[in-house]
């Protein structure tokens, strides 16, 4: 359909008309959990621009196809601002979450702009790049104690997580021994089934750990992230230690999880996993496909109307809320060709995997690296990588908001 004939047919949904409202978070397929769920799959092929209804029974509209994805992220006329009357939340402890102590990604310009340049140099391009060496020992190191009088081990624990959790750790200047800690409360935050209490408490545990970090930062300042933010002068305690609680948390979560759903989805699908060992320089281009295939941030990035905007041949008032769904987005016919399919050799680069518009993934550089380096050497030093379990019994993140599985038991 054509922009004009959508615009044509632009109307607002009668209590008869379309499709009914899904449910949200709608989670993943039945058959395949590395596929969006099928109404929003049958939304973006039938009605791209949706009703959703949320968990308080609170309605948002749902957009599910690329092009719409994108426009609603570019434009400024869509806010990220969680404060605002009708800003859709997932669950009760989201909502939790994202108003209590909001970070910058759910600010608008120019405050957001503010607080997101003082990183922009720490995740550049060029200074990530320069960490390959470090990254790679890392992955060598874990990998050494991981094999070392092994055949099996649990992927996510002894590897996946451990692996971002020790860079964005060296990043922050956060000590590694506190990594139990800071990953139990991220687990707590990130959960679906958490209750606005849960999520309270653990938020209130991590600010003040941050917190207490950044005034021995004051006292002993070294190279790392939160020293630096300090030494500025300009920030509170409270700002130091939201920015530190953010970077903390999606450093080292969606990474890890990335990871270990990658090496899964590779495992089973053993024709790309032939095609990268025989051709390791396409690790780059396999890991934008890996993102988009997969699309771990799956249950839609909030945003709310500040004013009346067409979108999709629809118009969202000004107050409405809007979940963009990543996943389906990155499976979008129009955009990628047999999008269902995992294909390491594809174009994979105009994926939505790390969002759209200023409020893009500020360390996206940073898990490219440790993805590529991750998955290269994962398949390049166990030749006979195999799942341990039957692929029915792995526990998929289905209760979690960033995607992934519990744990990845593998031998070799």
């Amino acid at each position: 359909m054509t922009t004009a004939q959508r615009t044509e047919s632009e109307h607002h949904f009668g209590p008869d008309e379309g499709l009914a409202p899904l449910a949200v978070p709608a989670g993943r397929a039945a058959g395949c959990p590395f596929d969006p769920a099928p109404g929003v799959e049958r939304a973006r092929r039938e009605e791209p621009v949706t009703r959703a209804t949320l968990w308080d029974g609170s309605s948002c509209w749902l957009v599910t196809r690329h092009q719409d994805v994108r426009e609603v992220l570019g434009d400024p006329r869509f806010s990220a601002d969680a404060s605002r009357p009708g800003f859709p939340f997932l669950t009760a402890g989201a909502r939790e979450l994202s108003t209590s102590k909001p970070t910058f990604i759910r600010r608008d310009d120019p405050e957001h702009a503010r607080l997101r340049r003082m990183l922009t140099a720490d995740f550049m391009v060029k200074k990530v790049e320069a960490m390959r060496p470090e990254v790679q020992r890392l992955t060598d190191d874990l990998l050494d104690r991981m094999t070392t009088g092994h055949t099996s081990a649990d992927l996510v624990a002894e590897f996946a997580l451990p692996l971002p959790s020790l860079v964005i750790c060296l990043l922050l200047g956060v000590p590694y021994d506190d990594h139990a800690f800071f990953q139990d409360r991220s687990r707590l935050l990130l959960s679906l089934r958490s209750t606005a209490g849960e999520v309270r408490t653990a938020q209130d545990e991590l600010q003040h750990y941050l917190s207490r970090l950044a005034a021995a930062k004051r006292r002993e300042p070294d190279d790392g992230i939160v020293s630096r933010l300090v030494a500025r002068g300009d920030l509170d305690a409270e700002e130091i230690a939201s920015m530190g609680r953010l970077l903390l948390i999606a450093g080292h979560e969606t990474t890890a999880n990335m990871t270990a759903l990658s090496t899964l989805a590779l495992l089973r699908n053993p024709d790309q996993l032939a095609r990268l060992r025989a051709d390791p320089s396409l690790i780059k281009g396999a890991v934008e496909e890996l993102l988009r295939y997969l699309s771990i941030i799956h249950n839609g990035l909030p945003r709310i109307a500040d004013e009346d905007v067409l979108i999709g041949g629809r118009t969202i008032r000004a107050g409405e809320g809007v979940l963009c769904t990543l996943n389906s987005a990155n499976r979008d016919e129009d955009v990628f060709p047999g999008g269902e399919a995992l294909d390491i050799g594809r174009d994979a680069r105009r994926h939505v995997a790390f969002g759209f518009g200023v409020h893009q993934c500020l360390g996206q550089p940073l898990a490219r690296v440790e993805l590529q380096i991750a998955v290269e050497t994962l398949l390049r030093r166990l030749p006979g990588l195999r799942l341990d379990i039957p692929f029915e019994d792995v526990p998929f993140r289905h209760d979690m908001g960033i995607y992934g599985v519990h744990a990845l038991p593998v031998a070799w």
